[in-house]
């Protein structure tokens, strides 16, 4: 009988010594997911200009309401700390240089899935409900929708909405941000 290798898991104080102590470099495009360590997709064109489209879209309709992070890593407990694409996190006068955003401080996290749609619906989704992160959007360029969740209850989102091309997203915490999905695809 044989086991399979044992795996290290790690916390977020671990990853960030990672970080401080060299092993890990501002260069290396890693995510922290319940205790491993991920390699983050390159990211392309497509993706930049969805990140960029969105990024001005909200950041005309939101003002004053928030903070647009654009992949920076937010802290959902003690073993998850994922680089959304964008998060939108509630106001604060230091604009989270003392602490990273925790799942109180987050308003919605949108991800653009041009080559990650599995990655995002199987593995980081299911962290945000565990989160109680009320609101994620996956932005699907190759179909131009976009997969609205919200209300998570036991890990899981119990609605799911899809935004077809066209079809108008509203943020269901934000109610400034609404748009017709046609403005990024």
């Amino acid at each position: 009988m044989t086991a399979p290798p044992a795996r290290k898991q790690f916390t977020v104080e671990d990853y960030a010594r990672m970080r401080e102590t060299g092993i890990l470099t501002e260069d290396d495009r890693v995510e922290l997911l319940d205790g491993e360590i991920y390699l983050m997709s390159p990211i392309g064109p497509v993706h930049v200009a969805l990140v960029n489209k969105l990024n001005r879209i909200l950041g005309q309709q939101i003002g004053d309401q928030g903070i647009i992070s654009i992949q920076n890593p937010i802290r959902l407990d003690p073993r998850d700390e994922p680089q959304p694409d964008i998060a939108i996190l509630a106001p604060r006068d230091d604009f989270y240089a003392s602490a990273l955003a925790t799942p109180d401080d987050i308003l919605l996290v949108i991800e653009v899935a041009d080559t990650t749609l599995t990655y995002d619906r199987e593995q980081k989704l299911p962290r945000y409900a565990q989160a109680h992160i009320g609101e994620v959007w996956i932005i699907d360029p190759s179909a131009q929708t976009i997969e609205q969740y919200t209300n998570p209850v036991q890990g899981l989102y119990t609605n799911r909405h899809t935004v077809l091309p066209g079809e108008n997203v509203r943020a269901q915490n934000i109610p400034s941000i609404s748009f017709t999905s046609d403005r990024i695809f």
